[in-house]
């Protein structure tokens, strides 16, 4: 004789574990969907690395009225073409909206520019330098004074162009003990220096020749040979950008270009260019 045997009722603890079980399996189901969209920000593809520079920091970047010029753009090119990286370099506007646009991550690249604690961040260095960018300590060739320390910029009026950063440690010494202000471009630092405005202006070496090639008028003028600091430019990812996961790429490449003197190639060429371009001889 067959019996047939109904199942028991679940009990208060076994109905428990099932609800418990449907919602831990209703929770997982709703992460799985919701995952691609949470991690689609960090996952985006690097398919275009957009670079932008100062477009007035010649001869290592600046804008010829078509395309960006310099040093450090064609370092930027050539380290992203051996690595076979697709990329875009247009001119942006002034050095102060790049670093907001780098900020944001709406560029990938900023090229180049030095290290400091506010610039990393939202921005990735690599360990190698893209090129070195000596701080040198411009006068008037009329109001000279010695310069052999920092220390003898105290008590003398400095002159800086707005937005330039010379690393923390010059950086933090210039706002803790020296008198300086801050003028829109290099121009306008020389126009002070030469009036008697200012007694100094502190600039990169590279840039500073670059505008008195400019102006004509290097003779009004004296670079003391001790400089202030000789640091490094990099360059430099964005954090928010595309192409972050590039960096260990990037520095490898640099390092391979600097021990085989292209990089010091690329300086001398750009040193070149802007001698002869026009706009090195406009009248200021």
């Amino acid at each position: 004789m067959e019996h047939s045997q109904t199942p028991p009722a679940p009990g208060p603890r076994h109905g428990f574990l099932l609800f418990s079980r449907g919602m831990l399996l209703h929770a997982l189901a709703l992460a799985l969907l919701a995952a691609p969209v949470l991690l689609a920000p960090a996952q985006a593809a690097c398919t275009r690395l957009r670079i932008g520079a100062d477009p007035a920091y010649p001869p290592l970047h600046w804008y010829d009225g078509h395309q960006m010029q310099g040093a450090s753009v064609d370092i930027a090119r050539r380290v992203l073409d051996e690595l076979h990286i697709p990329y875009e370099v247009r001119y942006q506007g002034p050095f102060t909206r790049i670093m907001k646009l780098a900020e944001r991550g709406e560029i990938d690249m900023v090229a180049t520019l030095k290290k400091t604690p506010e610039r990393e961040q939202f921005l990735l260095f690599p360990k190698t330098a893209a090129l070195s960018n000596p701080v040198a300590v411009f006068q008037s060739r009329e109001r000279a004074f010695a310069f052999q320390a920092r220390q003898d910029l105290i008590g003398h009026r400095g002159g800086i162009t707005r937005g330039n950063r010379f690393g923390a440690d010059v950086d933090d010494f210039a706002k803790a003990s020296l008198d300086i202000e801050e003028a829109d471009t290099p121009e306008s630092n020389f126009n002070k220096l030469k009036v008697g405005r200012i007694d100094y202006f502190l600039t990169g070496y590279f840039v500073g020749m670059a505008y008195l090639l400019k102006r004509s008028d290097e003779a009004s003028f004296v670079v003391p040979s001790t400089y202030l600091a000789d640091t490094p430019n990099y360059l430099a990812l964005t954090l928010k950008g595309a192409c972050a996961d590039k960096l260990e790429a990037i520095d490898a490449k640099l390092l391979q270009l600097k021990k085989s003197g292209v990089l010091d190639e690329i300086i001398k060429a750009n040193l070149a260019r802007w001698r002869t371009s026009s706009l090195a001889r406009e009248a200021p």
